[in-house]
């Protein structure tokens, strides 16, 4: 279950034995935030109409957080032999051999098997099957193809767009409806350039290690940054989507229109400054424009949220 790499992207520093940070390294606890942050947005979205319920909010983070820490073990395990070609993934506790593959499988199998059930008993059937669906494609669909074929990354944008539609669920009365179907379109168009970015700023260890990615073989970065300017411009479209539907009603909803829309056009203005120049830190920028845009757009839907 991942935001992303949402998950397996992530720029590791070196970490020192000792079983608590290698547990922490193996769950992707850090990059792992980020799915809690979105099913957070997805579960204040949806109770704004039925009410604010703390207990149920607490036990959808808790099952979705074991769920995606689970998910994070089994992708390392299937991936022990790629993150060892890879300088920044090579001291991860399964590569470098400070764990036993036997102890983290049993550590993502207790710990995916804990998430979906709790939320089952917990929160509701619906969110469990969802977090569910977002283990099984992360780890037996996802994770494989990246060996296989680029068209990984689009697959990968399906389970770090699901969170927030658990969040979603979570709230009683609340199914598959059009807000959770906006949710999921909105996450996953935001994961297409963030990804873009980070495949090419981390091309030539991805090449290296047999990862098969949109950025291979594009050492000028035009086709990169011509993928990720489409994507932008789609994002900067969808902010229409919830003004129409009337769940940004008034002044707030005009201001959340026009600054999603500005912020898409600013994300595929990076992009074609880098489709220009190829510069390594034209791209970077834009890939730290993705972090940045990602809480300031949640920050406009809250506020606008009717």
């Amino acid at each position: 279950m991942s935001e992303p790499e949402v998950i397996d992207v992530e720029v590791e520093q070196p970490v020192a034995p000792g079983l608590r940070k290698d547990l922490m390294v193996l769950m992707k606890v850090r990059l792992n935030v980020f799915v809690l942050i979105t099913t957070c947005f997805g579960y204040l979205l949806a109770s704004k109409e039925t009410g604010f319920d703390l207990s149920i909010l607490m036990h959808t983070l808790i099952g979705t957080a074991l769920a995606a820490f689970g998910s994070a073990a089994f992708n390392q395990l299937m991936e022990v032999d790629l993150d060892a070609r890879m300088k920044r993934t090579a001291d991860r506790p399964l590569p470098s051999r400070r764990m036993d593959p036997l102890f983290a499988f049993g550590v993502g199998w207790m710990l995916s098997a804990a998430g979906i059930i709790h939320l089952a008993v917990k929160v509701g059937a619906l969110p469990s099957i969802l977090a569910a669906a977002t283990v099984a494609i992360y780890v037996f669909i996802y994770t494989p193809l990246k060996r296989m074929s680029s068209i990984n990354t689009l697959v990968g944008a399906i389970p770090g767009a699901i969170p927030p539609v658990i969040g979603w669920t979570a709230v009683a009365g609340h199914e598959l409806d059009q807000g959770a179907a906006f949710l999921f379109t909105f996450l996953f168009l935001w994961q297409l350039p963030h990804f873009v970015a980070i495949s090419w700023l981390c091309r030539e260890e991805y090449e290296t290690a047999g990862y098969r990615m949109w950025s291979n073989g594009d050492v000028s970065g035009k086709r990169s940054g011509l993928l990720s300017a489409v994507f932008s411009l789609v994002l900067a479209v969808l902010p229409i989507w919830p003004w129409l539907a009337g769940w940004t009603p008034g002044v707030p909803g005009y201001i959340a229109l026009g600054g999603g829309v500005l912020l898409g056009l600013m994300m595929a203005a990076l992009s074609g400054r880098f489709m220009r120049d190829g510069e390594r830190s034209s791209f970077r920028r834009l890939f730290l424009f993705t972090l940045l845009y990602l809480p300031i757009e949640l920050g406009l839907l809250a506020f606008a949220w009717a």
